[in-house]
């Protein structure tokens, strides 16, 4: 039986071929444990140039999970929450891990992944007008991903403006960029690594799902979170002995362009994908032109796919159709592209 072809997520394969040689290269070098080591300074100098501004904070996570809720930690007092949209992944797929640290995800409503200036003055406003808030949650804090759960991006106006009602309510605004190469590669993007260190409190730079083994970047500017932050490291479990693994592939990531270069590999697969299902008549929920495809299918296409394709199941739409999810990544073969293709162009 013929193993089937994955499309279910992005981090199907393991690392860019150019880090795992350069893994193997340095595997017998001595070097300082704990981020401490000459490639973990090598590449915090590349990603702040890349940000242009060297008085960024950079530290080197082992996951995702850690990195949300160690700078979610960070910035909040023990009475306050995160905003973030109701679909936000510190709200569905992070097993509590924010609410684990004695903090409230405060979700808002959401039909595209993504929360809104407006949304966030409103919920605040609303808080601190309110006779009887101290007796409530105080929002602390505003976390948004982008690309968001539903593959959809934020402009830089709209990133712009969610900033300026952060510093109005005194509030944090970090950015989860666990996918952050496809958003900054996808065809409507005007965002840049420079805007977002200028219009966010804390930004990462997501080495998982985007050609590294594993590992995430964080990138803080506002000082009061840079204060003691390799403590919260190390506390919430995200800190790696043998640091210089991480080092390394962001090193790698942030040479000649690497981590774009491979994010918009997926980027063009995916849009011929798009291309193909519209012809097709599918239609699409939340409609982006990043690396995750929400299409919505005949329930009897997906059966036929499923034969020799793997995907994600994401919602039941009516009682012959269903939405579900394909992904592309900076691994994903030309070939097993064209194999869906030609199969979704049969049916």
């Amino acid at each position: 039986m013929s193993q089937k072809i994955l499309f279910q997520c992005d981090y199907n394969e393991g690392a860019h071929p150019l880090i795992m040689e350069r893994l193997l290269a340095s595997n017998m070098e001595q070097t300082p444990g704990y981020s401490e080591d000459h490639y973990c300074r090598s590449a915090a100098d590349k990603i702040r140039k890349a940000c242009e501004d060297d008085t960024l904070a950079v530290h080197f996570l082992v996951g995702g999970t850690q990195t949300n809720l160690t700078v979610v930690d960070a910035g909040l007092r023990s009475h306050q929450g995160v905003l973030c949209a109701v679909s936000g992944h510190i709200n569905v797929h992070e097993t509590g891990a924010v609410e684990a640290c004695g903090h409230k995800v405060l979700g808002l409503p959401s039909d595209d992944g993504k929360i809104s200036a407006e949304q966030i003055e409103n919920y605040c406003h609303g808080h601190f007008t309110n006779a009887s808030f101290e007796h409530m949650v105080q929002p602390g804090m505003v976390y948004i991903s982008n690309p968001t759960e539903l593959g959809t991006i934020y402009s830089a106006e709209e990133l712009k403006a969610i900033y300026e009602v952060c510093k109005k309510y005194d509030l944090y605004l970090f950015l989860d960029g666990a996918r952050l190469g496809y958003g900054l590669t996808a065809p409507d993007n005007d965002l840049t690594l420079p805007l977002l260190a200028k219009y966010t409190d804390a930004f990462y730079i997501g080495g998982t799902k985007v050609g590294a083994l594993f590992g995430e970047a964080i990138v803080i500017s506002n000082e009061s979170l840079k204060k003691d932050f390799r403590y919260l490291i190390k506390q919430r479990g995200g800190m790696l002995a043998k640091g210089r693994l991480l080092g390394i592939q962001f090193d790698t990531l942030f040479t000649d362009d690497l981590y774009f270069e491979i994010s918009k590999h997926a980027i063009t697969l995916a849009e011929e994908l798009r291309a193909v299902m519209a012809a097709k008549g599918y239609t699409f929920n939340a409609p982006n032109h990043t690396n995750q495809i929400f299409v919505v299918m005949p329930d009897e296409h997906l059966k036929k796919l499923s034969e020799k394709f793997e995907y994600s199941y994401d919602a039941q739409v009516d009682e012959t159709r269903s939405c579900v999810r394909f992904c592309t990544s900076w691994a994903t073969k030309d070939e097993n592209v064209k194999a869906l293709i030609e199969a979704i162009e049969s049916l």
